[in-house]
């Protein structure tokens, strides 16, 4: 029996196509803006170390693996032209197990949710229906350059940086740390455009407006670029007037790396976007915790 024949005639998933349909390099993002919520809470980790553990497992394995999972599913056709050895096209997950795994990780994700609180608990039921609205049909913002990304950018970094001080510190978060989580959310609709590179030809063969078909690379390119600086600028100037100026001149350093690494990006949009996402956007990242740092013991109140 030849591989291909066995790959038709699968019944049960691949454990290896499993994890790579819940896509473990995805985690990081939202992992990371629920620890930087904590921080900027001004709250200490190992103090409430199973409410930490619990949000950082839900915000990446749990609801980013969902919907990661939802989006191949719904994307199973485009992926089919773009990348055809993913696991739903190549047959590794056979039949409709990749729409089983995404709506059992679903109600895991609601599960988990709940003994988070009840902010935690919201925040999750938003991401829920997020990820869908993003993925599926008839709603599929995913099919927008421009709302795809944003409600994306919304749940890697602003949700999960709520939800991390709101639940530790079990109530709403402060002013600065809102600010910060949105500031971080809307310069993340770039990095979520950075991804679309990839699917250029399936998402135009499929009428997917992502930012690279409408404008085509070097245009979306700059697009991105430009939404990931803006808010990035607002963040130095916030920092600077709430009397933190060593870290505001820290996030000004790593800005100007990610304009030089944007240089290197723009010589070939669509080639290079790997590599920018692997260089420009760690440094973002970076300078969100460097934020987080920078205002956990700020007090505006007189």
């Amino acid at each position: 029996m030849t591989v291909s024949h066995t790959i038709q005639t699968r019944t049960l998933p691949e454990p290896a196509a499993m994890l790579r349909l819940i896509k473990p390099i995805t985690w990081f993002p939202p992992m990371w803006a629920y620890l930087c919520g904590i921080i900027s809470a001004g709250i200490a980790p190992w103090e409430h170390w199973p409410l930490v553990l619990l949000g950082v497992v839900l915000a990446g394995p749990v609801v980013c693996g969902m919907s990661q999972a939802a989006n191949d599913w719904c994307d199973r056709h485009v992926d089919a032209i773009n990348e055809p050895d993913r696991p739903i096209p190549s047959g590794r997950i056979p039949g409709r197990w990749g729409l089983y795994i995404a709506l059992v990780m679903s109600v895991l994700s609601l599960g988990l949710g709940w003994f988070l609180g009840p902010w935690g608990f919201g925040a999750t039921v938003v991401a829920v229906l997020c990820a869908w609205a993003y993925s599926a049909e008839p709603v599929r913002l995913k099919k927008s350059g421009w709302w795809g990304p944003g409600l994306v950018g919304i749940c890697y970094e602003g949700l999960p940086w709520f939800t991390g001080a709101a639940v530790l510190a079990m109530g709403a978060p402060e002013f600065p740390v809102v600010t910060m989580a949105i500031l971080y959310a809307v310069g993340a609709h770039g990095i979520m455009t950075i991804n679309d590179f990839k699917a250029l030809e399936g998402d135009r063969q499929m009428g997917v407006r992502s930012l690279p078909v409408m404008y085509g690379p070097d245009i979306a390119a700059r697009i991105a670029c430009t939404v990931m600086v803006l808010p990035q600028l607002l963040v130095i100037a916030m920092l600077v007037i709430w009397g933190r100026p060593w870290h505001a001149l820290a996030i000004a350093g790593l800005v100007i790396a990610q304009l030089f690494a944007m240089r290197v990006w723009f010589r070939d949009p669509k080639g290079k976007a790997p590599w920018y996402n692997g260089t420009g956007v760690t440094l973002y990242v970076a300078g969100m915790m460097v934020s987080a740092f920078a205002i956990r013991t700020l007090d505006l109140i007189p």
